[in-house]
């Protein structure tokens, strides 16, 4: 008797590599039109302390009163942290198959159009830029958002503004922000190229068109990131205002809101 050997068994639909280059491909997308939207929320910066402790506010009320105070943040970071897990998790299991298949680190493979030294470069840096990332983003959650990093001074709820100017006082705490943001947009370049490629958007014609938008892409959004922590770092823009001057002012302008800050009650 002949002896047939078992057909191989098919993958689940989610494990397939086409799948998981779909699913880097879409959360990367998610990811690069929020940094878009939170690089013009930075711009508000330049605006004035009110302004921008304003827009700060108004992003906790969005919605209100169909969502409670502070709603749709946690439904975007909900969405960013699914977006990250599968990112994240994609990446590696694909790396890990790569070196596992071929015994060998293969992440990395020549595409159409990425043979000029910028690209290369940044498809070389995907993979550590993308560790500093993750570590970049858990020290601005820690400084930024549950304000247990402070570093240049005592940081308070509700002064965006003022928490961000003594933050970026400090020499160092730029360094990091410019380092993190260096990897960012490096992993922004390749990362819409390497998307749009994925979804089948790079097409001989589409070749140059394409590198343009990457570049203009990652460029803006380190110009834009950079341009606050810069103008606090060298003076160009006003030191935050005494209390007594600033929560009269705040606490009267956010009206009803004013009851998540516990310092209004006294002004």
């Amino acid at each position: 008797m002949v002896k047939t050997s078992a057909p191989p068994k098919k993958k689940a639909a989610y494990t397939t590599t086409v799948f998981l280059k779909r699913l880097m491909a879409w959360s990367g997308i998610i990811f690069i039109v929020y940094l878009l939207l939170h690089a013009y929320g930075n711009t508000h910066y330049f605006q004035g302390e009110m302004a921008y402790d304003h827009y700060a506010v108004w992003l906790r009320t969005l919605l209100e009163p169909l969502l409670p105070y502070g709603g749709m943040l946690w439904i975007l970071r909900v969405v960013l942290l699914a977006c990250l897990l599968a990112h994240a998790g994609s990446a590696f299991h694909l790396w890990f198959r790569n070196r596992k298949a071929r015994g060998t680190d293969k992440y990395e493979v020549k595409k159409p159009g990425a043979d000029y030294f910028a690209s290369r470069y940044a498809m070389r840096t995907m993979r550590w830029g993308g560790v500093i990332l993750l570590l970049f983003i858990i020290w601005h959650i820690l400084q930024f958002t549950t304000l247990t990093l402070t570093p240049g001074g005592e940081y308070v709820h509700g002064r965006a503004y003022a928490n961000m100017y003594y933050g970026f006082q400090l020499w160092w705490v730029y360094l990091i922000y410019l380092v993190a943001l260096t990897a960012l947009c490096l992993h922004v370049w390749h990362g819409v190229w390497s998307a749009l490629q994925t979804l089948g958007a790079t097409r001989g014609n589409t070749i140059p068109l394409i590198r343009l938008i990457a570049f203009i892409v990652a460029f803006g959004l380190f110009l834009v990131f950079m341009s606050v922590p810069t103008a606090i770092l060298f003076g160009w823009v006003d030191a935050p205002m005494a209390a007594a001057d600033y929560y009269p002012q705040f606490c009267d302008a956010i009206g009803s809101a004013s009851e998540q800050f516990a310092h209004c009650a006294a002004y």
